[in-house]
């Protein structure tokens, strides 16, 4: 069975990718940057690819290996922000709780090690095995798990206001 041409994996796989480097980076611009050089190297090599089994698979893995390597290439007029939170602070609307609730998720997120969110991100909103992660992220499933219990346990501690009002209501 031959792949499918480029224009139609773009067509039906690039909204997707988009989504989950968007959840990766947290950045709606810097997801697009990713997918973009993402998809333009596999349009280059598009002849070459038929060999590859999962082509979907391929471009997830190339996207969260652009993620993971994005902070090595940012240029010297680059700068991450201090607080990645108040970015999400300063344009999350106050009046709907779902989005506040979000944002608060976004903002805890925006502060884990790279690995960590991706395992996160992969686990639950991609609903990815951890056998998955492993393969993509080229560790073991052990690995996996650490990387999860660890940022769990971040965004446990990350909310200790929320225990300190809970005490306080009963």
């Amino acid at each position: 069975m031959s792949p499918p041409s480029f224009e139609a994996f773009v067509l039906a796989t690039g909204p997707e990718l988009v989504v989950f480097a968007r959840r990766l980076t947290l950045d709606h611009h810097r997801a697009e940057d990713i997918v973009q050089d993402v998809l333009a190297r596999l349009g280059l090599s598009w002849s070459r690819l038929g060999a590859v089994a999962d082509l979907r698979a391929y471009a997830y893995k190339a996207v969260l290996n652009d993620f993971l390597s994005w902070r090595r290439r940012l240029s010297s007029g680059e700068r991450p922000w201090a607080d990645p939170g108040a970015r999400l602070r300063a344009a999350a609307p106050a009046a709907d709780e779902r989005i506040a609730d979000r944002d608060q998720l976004r903002e805890v997120l925006a502060v884990l090690p790279p690995v960590q969110r991706a395992v996160l991100v992969l686990r639950y909103y991609h609903d990815r095995p951890d056998s998955e992660i492993a393969d993509l992220l080229g560790c073991r499933e052990a690995t996996v798990r650490s990387h999860a219990h660890r940022a769990l346990a971040a965004l446990r501690a990350a909310r200790p206001t929320d225990r300190a009002n809970e005490g306080s209501s009963r």
